[in-house]
């Protein structure tokens, strides 16, 4: 007789790196020779390619924009921060490894607009006038947390998509932690006695398919996964499967953000 095919009990590695460039403040773009500048805007898209603003007046959009429809190989590296006040606030680092090039001038705006229909950020406002647009197209992805390094290539980031509650993530968390310690302490029962003992503990991440806790022990930090039965597929099936994780009689408040 078969066996069924076994339940994910994490997102695969393409998934984990749309999300963290999804929940990524901070990013910054590499090319040969030159010092990494900061983004103002980055957006890595679903056809596989980013969209990146940086200043006009730099000398990398310079340089690509002489670089033609060849561009210039580059590297995005992008921060994941936990919403979270916590010892070490990293959560996870991307690096986008590809080809940067320039986008016509008269082309600018239009992709602007389009980039905001998914990314609405404030300081698309300042692409034309102090900021101009530059596309990654993007050859290869490395994601770093601490579990370690994994890669995944351009079919898969293209077959991927951010976890569904990725948006929503970083309210909910600041709500668990503000307003139902209970719920983290029922949570921290699963974790092994040993690192829970005299350890501050956080709740780091949570997606369809489980929550992470973060350890903060007086020597070092833990992350540990604790995994659904079953993803959740919208946010009834979520604050279900947390209170099943922390017992059945504990409510979690997981609302929709508004």
């Amino acid at each position: 007789m078969p066996h069924p095919a076994p339940t994910a009990v994490a997102p695969n590695t393409a998934e984990r790196v749309h999300s963290a460039c999804s929940h990524a403040e901070q990013a910054m773009l590499a090319l040969p020779g030159l010092d990494p500048i900061p983004t103002s805007v980055h957006l890595l898209r679903q056809c596989g390619d980013a969209v990146i603003a940086v200043p006009m007046t730099s000398t990398a959009a310079m340089l690509v924009a002489n670089g033609g429809s060849v561009g210039s190989p580059a590297v995005l590296e992008l921060t994941d921060h936990a919403p979270l006040v916590l010892r070490e606030p990293v959560r996870a680092l991307v690096w986008l490894r590809g080809w940067v090039r320039a986008i016509p001038a008269h082309a600018q705006r239009a992709l602007a607009t389009h980039v905001a229909e998914d990314h609405p950020h404030p300081n698309l406002l300042d692409v034309g006038h102090t900021t101009t647009l530059l596309r990654l197209v993007v050859d290869s992805a490395v994601l770093a947390d601490s579990t370690g390094a994994e890669a995944v290539d351009r079919d898969g980031l293209r077959a991927a998509r951010p976890d569904p509650f990725c948006e929503m993530e970083g309210a909910w968390l600041q709500h668990l932690q503000a307003d139902h310690g209970d719920v983290i302490d029922q949570l921290a029962r699963r974790i092994p006695a040993h690192l829970r003992r005299g350890s501050l503990i956080h709740p780091l991440a949570i997606d369809r398919y489980g929550v992470t806790l973060r350890v903060e022990a007086a020597e070092q930090d833990h992350d540990i996964r604790l995994p659904f039965e079953f993803p959740a597929d919208d946010i009834e099936a979520l604050s279900r499967a947390v209170r099943a994780l922390a017992g059945c009689g504990v409510r979690t408040g997981l609302r929709r953000a508004r």
